[in-house]
């Protein structure tokens, strides 16, 4: 398997110096070919020109693209954008009526446990207000019964609780 590995190794090495003396041939063949150094640098010119022209056109072409993926990439984004405000809003109105459900049930249950309470307060008022009463009564019972007799032996048999 390491042989696998060193073999691949030696191919590219081997075609990295095949290139290079490719490189170096298609050089020394323009320095050396029969040709006048006006010719020669005409020709060089020449090559220098081609290459620059296709290096502009491969710039112009990768910017084209590049507006390409820019305007795809922005409408995508648009997109997005706007289906993900849609949906926003839908889960905020959601949230706004099941918000104001809870809050109109909320103050239904309050408004009945404030009416419970009242119902409570009115029956144990009702209450208080006749034993109120029955005491009063009792009361002027038993003064009436005092002032009547005109006896101490009608008078209250209860004695007053010491204060401190």
């Amino acid at each position: 398997m390491g042989n696998d590995r060193d073999y691949g190794d030696n191919i590219s090495t081997r075609l990295t110096y095949f290139l290079v003396g490719a490189g170096i041939g298609a050089v020394l063949a323009l320095l050396f070919a029969p040709k006048s150094g006006e010719e020669l640098r005409n020709d060089i010119a020449d090559a220098t020109r081609k290459g620059i022209d296709r290096s502009r056109e491969a710039a112009q072409q990768l910017g084209a693209k590049a507006g390409e993926f820019y305007d795809t990439t922005r409408s995508k984004a648009n997109e997005l954008y706007d289906a993900t405000r849609e949906k926003a809003g839908q889960y905020y109105e959601a949230t706004k009526d099941r918000a104001g459900e809870l809050y109109d049930t909320a103050t239904a249950k309050a408004g009945e446990a404030v009416a419970g309470a009242r119902d409570a307060a009115a029956r144990q008022a009702g209450s208080i207000q006749a034993a109120v009463e029955a005491g009063k009564k009792a009361y002027v019972d038993e003064k009436r019964k005092t002032e009547l007799s005109g006896r101490t032996e009608a008078a209250p048999t209860y004695k007053p609780e010491k204060t401190m």
